[in-house]
C-alpha cells in the first residue's frame, strides 16, 4: 500500500514540476513572455505615474479624491481647490 501512496505523490510531483518548467520556459524564454513582461512593467509604471501629483510628488492611493469624470486627483490639490487657494 506504501508503494502506491509515494508512487502517486511522486507522479504528481512530476506533473507539478513539469508544468513549472513549461510555464517558466513560456515567460522567459519566448517572445509572448517578453511582451507580456513589458505589459506588465507598463502597468505599474503607469499605476506609479498615475499617484503622483505633479505639484505635491507621490501620493497613497487611498488618498487620491475620485472625481466624476473618473480620473484621481491628489487630496491636497482638491482641498485647495474646494477652498479656492489656487496657485
Amino acid at each position: 500500500m506504501l508503494p502506491i501512496i509515494i508512487e502517486g505523490v511522486l507522479f504528481v510531483a512530476l506533473l507539478a514540476t513539469a508544468g513549472a518548467l513549461v510555464l517558466w520556459g513560456l515567460w522567459h524564454v519566448t517572445p509572448l513572455g517578453r511582451v507580456a513582461r513589458r505589459l506588465q512593467h507598463r502597468r505599474r509604471l503607469l499605476g506609479a505615474a498615475e499617484l503622483t501629483c505633479p505639484i505635491h510628488g507621490a501620493q497613497d492611493a487611498k488618498a487620491m479624491v475620485p472625481l466624476s469624470d473618473g480620473s484621481r486627483v491628489c487630496p491636497v490639490c482638491f482641498q485647495e481647490t474646494m477652498n479656492g487657494q489656487l496657485d
